[in-house]
């Protein structure tokens, strides 16, 4: 595989881990006991920390671009295993 497969791919498990990651974490001004701002949406976090959240999508991003890798060089799961339609 190509180093910049390897980039495009890992940037692609990164951007993903980065939104599956959003909702776990967050805390709301409810939650933290902080007066909430008028005009504010209830749902809205009392916190984010932009740096701790890439770094936990980075680190998902790495453990999933590695499986990805291993199955790619062994062959685990392979296209015609996922052909449905057409089962042997």
């Amino acid at each position: 595989m190509a180093f910049t497969s390897i980039v495009a791919i890992y940037f692609l498990f990164f951007a993903f881990s980065a939104f599956v990651l959003l909702p776990f974490g967050v805390r709301t001004d409810e939650e933290a006991g902080t007066p909430k701002v008028p005009g504010q949406a209830e749902s809205a976090p009392y916190r984010f920390d932009i740096k701790r959240h890439l770094l936990k999508a980075v680190l998902l991003a790495a453990i999933l671009f590695a499986l990805y890798y291993v199955n790619w060089t062994y062959g685990w799961i392979t296209p015609a295993d996922l052909d449905f339609y057409h089962p042997r």
